[in-house]
């Protein structure tokens, strides 16, 4: 918190408590909205085997004992995702969850170690279903809050506004002035020297050993992201695959993935993909993220061999991952997210 008393002070308490009642009508709205549509609440297991696999991702690390004394390494999740499509593979069509999750490494005004996170998954459905889902969601979150805008740091956004489709090339070539598709090959391979030479004509820092994906973040959120969800709503897609984590290719051009995410007053709500049911592929992936992450970091998670597994028997669907306390600092017009959490972890 920002104030010099703790959360738990009566004063302190007594001004973030109108917020906080805010979240319970807009929790209580989500979960509305999803019973009216068929979908089943579920409840998947904070402590996995896997934290998830993307080399940026921080994990908080756990130990199971078992009776006898001998110990499993644990982690805490990082998103219910794994467990979500074991349930998609096991027959479930229409789940969400509404949970906490952990990311360690993550502090600010827009980050918290412990969040809440809203995810939910289609069976059988394009990945435009949840774009649709969001629009829904963003209205029903202000309504709930008695909001007609969206705030955050002199941004406003309408919620109840349909939401803009941007491409991800689209917004690289408006905001940035750099033709991000003429750095990927047919085959989605990235081209390192190609990102960097137009990203340093842009003004864009650039060091020795960034790799691809390195700049194509540092663009995103320092030239891309700022002028999204400014007004109303922004659906950026259309990924590069080789920024496509657990999404599929789009079938009419393997360069880019069927991943969008979602923004509000410049800040990302969601993040959405047609879902990846190739094991090979996803392996790949892992591998790949988790050298990347040996490198950046010296440290690697397992792989989740039992998802591995249910993705070959997934059927086709689309999930997506909102996250919760951000909307509500959205809805609201809190300053800082920890101002809409009921007990924040302690700076």
């Amino acid at each position: 918190m920002t104030s010099a008393s703790p959360w738990w002070s009566p004063h302190v308490h007594a001004d973030r408590r109108p917020l906080l009642l805010q979240r319970g009508r807009i929790k209580a709205a989500m979960r509305g909205w999803f019973r009216s549509q068929d979908f089943l609440e579920v409840e998947c297991g904070i402590l996995q085997v896997s934290p998830g696999n993307e080399a940026h991702l921080h994990a908080f690390a756990t130990e199971r004992i078992f009776p006898d004394g001998t110990r499993q390494p644990l982690y805490l999740h990082t998103s219910p995702e794994f467990a979500a499509k074991k349930l998609l593979a096991a027959g479930e069509e229409r789940i969400y969850s509404l949970g906490p999750v952990f990311r360690n490494r993550e502090l600010g005004p827009r980050h918290a170690c412990e969040f809440v996170m809203l995810e939910w998954y289609r069976a059988r459905a394009p990945y435009e279903a949840l774009m649709a889902d969001c629009a829904e969601l963003l209205a029903r979150a202000a309504e709930a809050a008695g909001s007609h805008r969206f705030a955050h740091r002199g941004a406003e956004s309408d919620p109840f506004a349909e939401p803009e489709r941007v491409t991800v090339a689209e917004a690289f070539l408006e905001f940035a002035g750099i033709d991000l598709l003429a750095t990927i090959a047919a085959d989605g391979a990235a081209d390192r020297d190609a990102l960097a030479a137009q990203a340093s004509a842009t003004g864009i820092r650039i060091v020795f050993d960034d790799s691809w994906s390195d700049i194509f973040s540092r663009i995103i959120s320092e030239k891309v992201e700022p002028k999204l969800g400014q007004g109303r709503p922004t659906i950026l897609c259309e990924y590069p695959v080789v920024e496509a984590a657990l999404a599929r290719p789009k079938p009419d051009d393997p360069r880019v993935a069927e991943r969008f995410e979602l923004y509000c007053c410049g800040v990302e709500l969601a993040n959405g993909f047609g879902e990846l049911t190739d094991p090979v592929e996803q392996r790949r992936r892992f591998n790949a993220d988790m050298d990347e992450k040996e490198r950046l970091y010296g440290e690697r998670y397992p792989l989740d061999e039992d998802f591995l597994a249910a993705l070959a028997i997934m059927p086709p669907a689309s999930g997506i991952a909102l996250g919760f306390d951000r909307l509500v600092m959205l809805a609201t017009g809190a300053p800082r997210i920890d101002s809409v959490i009921w007990t924040p972890a302690s700076e």
